[in-house]
């Protein structure tokens, strides 16, 4: 049976392209243009992907996530770029991931599969990790990074290859190993844009970028964190 998937947006145009990708890819898709559409469908079908944009005309798809009862639906929250509390409180609420708009059909389909993916795999939401070295730390289940009392916005990406040095601390990975042990999602990105990303992410989290006290490049190798002595 196809995986069926509900698309909460209110945008014809956000909802005609998913839709055109989506059934392309076998799946079977579903709309709701405003949160009591969305309530009557969700009452009515088992979906197995929630794909919900904070922004509807009838309220805030924040209502509708805090509501689902539990186990909720996986869901993935559609934001606009100034939206970063409702992100924030999206994930708290147990919102699976976010996709940021204006964003390309093919981002979409990669976080739907992998959503769905570990959604098959009984990988529960709350049951994800808190990681910490020195004053950073990292909450996997609310998808938040914190350095000392600043919290830090992460692209997804960024998130995952922190995570990952993270939680191997001391580990020096290369720049083959980082882009095999990232999420499929990325598989398409090349070192030199692993670089760029590692770049960008010195830039939120580290006080001097050209001192890292967390990320820190082995030349000739890759990167690493480094445990705390």
């Amino acid at each position: 049976m196809s995986d069926r998937i509900l698309i909460v947006d209110d945008d014809p145009n956000v909802v005609a392209l998913l839709g055109v990708v989506l059934d392309r890819e076998g799946f079977e898709v579903s709309s709701a243009r405003n949160l009591r559409k969305a309530r009557e469908a969700l009452a009515q079908t088992d979906f197995d992907l929630l794909v919900l944009d904070l922004n509807l005309p009838d309220g805030n798809g924040l209502d509708l996530l805090q509501s689902l009862p539990v186990p909720r639906t996986p869901t993935i929250l559609l934001t606009a770029r100034g939206e970063e509390t409702d992100r924030i409180v999206g994930m708290e609420f147990g919102a699976d991931d976010y996709v940021v708009k204006p964003f390309s059909p093919r981002e979409m389909l990669l976080r739907i599969r992998a959503v769905l993916r570990r959604s098959a795999a009984g990988v529960p939401h709350d049951k994800a990790r808190r990681l910490k070295v020195g004053d950073l730390e990292i909450d996997e289940a609310a998808h938040l990074v914190r350095v000392g009392t600043r919290t830090v916005s992460l692209t997804p990406t960024e998130f995952r290859l922190l995570a990952i040095l993270v939680e191997h601390a001391g580990r020096v990975f290369t720049r083959a190993q980082l882009l095999d042990v990232l999420d499929e999602n990325d598989r398409g990105i090349l070192e030199r844009t692993l670089d760029r990303h590692v770049n960008n992410l010195r830039k939120k989290i580290e006080r001097d970028p050209s001192a890292p006290e967390y990320v820190e490049t082995v030349y000739g190798v890759g990167y690493t964190v480094r445990k705390p002595s």
